[in-house]
């Protein structure tokens, strides 16, 4: 990128654009040393899906936008041993074999769909929170994929239906309350909440500590995902993790560990765009992947960003 002509400006926070006839003629943004404004006819709006002070900005400065269907969650917690067990056999342990993955969908009686996504063999539950009073855990797993446990989030789809308003930015409020719910429930101190496959099914937590240690930092507090997850969810929860076992023997297991709460799986929001690529209220604006409501992840979202520059390219060969 450099050898091209391009620079990075780390610790640079995108605050604003400014219009021009209707196209983007700057953008400002702010750095350890004060506001800058950098001139520019075409912006690639690439923020990730958790910048919701973007998503704030955009809507007041009227540019529309959209409310769109994502998924929450828990994370659930195996022992890499049980699941490299289930899914190898008698190959488990295999030293050309590396840590098992799994992609499970479970199709539920109560109209909802249950899920596993980003899942990390020999992994770790990892916070995820980026707003102060609220909580999110992700997953990870470093190169090896050795670490005790393996993890995955487990999702139920949630959308306008689910967010009492037609605002086109409650998805992301309804976002925000679940995260506040976690975070109380897990003491308001960042721990996060946590209950056994076991405890959830008996709807009582108790008290014990089974063979799953939450790899999950600084700590979590027992609680039920009751406490912080819509009634839907937890009964999904309830319905679904006994035909994932049917699937996968042992991913049931009693003593499994539910982590919460999975929240960020993709953009509660969409901002509009055409076929070009451009933003239905600022020309020259083009909304880019995770964050702008049009990828599903890492691959998609590098995807969409190599079809947004392909797009400004165009452009740019059209108006010479």
């Amino acid at each position: 990128m450099k050898e091209l002509g391009g620079e990075v400006r780390f610790g640079a926070r995108f605050c604003g654009y400014e219009l021009e006839n209707g196209r983007i003629s700057a953008v400002r943004y702010i750095d350890s040393s004060g506001e800058h404004t950098l001139d520019t006819d075409n912006v690639i709006l690439a923020t990730g899906h958790s910048a919701r002070d973007v998503f704030e900005l955009l809507y007041a400065n009227g540019v529309e936008l959209a409310q769109k269907n994502f998924a929450v969650g828990v994370r659930i917690e195996h022992l890499r041993a049980d699941i490299d067990k289930a899914m190898y056999g008698d190959f488990a342990g295999h030293p050309s074999l590396k840590a098992a993955d799994y992609k499970l969908v479970a199709h539920l009686p109560n109209g909802r769909t249950l899920y596993t996504f980003c899942m990390c063999p020999g992994g770790q539950v990892v916070a995820a929170s980026s707003e102060e009073g609220r909580l999110a855990v992700n997953g990870m797993s470093l190169f090896a994929r050795d670490d005790v446990n393996s993890n995955s989030a487990l999702l139920v789809n949630v959308g306008p239906e689910d967010y009492g308003s037609p605002h086109p930015l409650a998805g992301m409020h309804f976002q925000r309350r679940l995260e506040e719910e976690a975070f109380r429930a897990g003491g308001a101190d960042y721990k996060a909440p946590a209950c056994t496959v076991g405890e959830l099914m008996d709807r009582k937590l108790s008290c014990g500590e089974g063979r799953v240690k939450p790899s999950y930092r600084p700590a979590v507090s027992a609680s039920l995902p009751d406490e912080y997850l819509p009634p839907v969810i937890c009964e999904s929860l309830r319905l679904g993790i006994p035909e994932m076992g049917k699937m996968i023997r042992g991913f049931d297991d009693r003593e499994a560990l539910l982590t919460g709460i999975e929240s960020r799986s993709s953009s509660p929001v969409r901002i509009l765009r055409g076929e070009d690529m451009q933003s239905l209220s600022a020309a020259g604006l083009y909304p880019c992947g995770e964050g702008a409501g049009y990828a599903g992840g890492i691959v998609s979202a590098a995807v969409d960003g190599m079809k947004c520059a392909e797009a400004v390219i165009s452009s740019l060969n059209n108006n010479n």
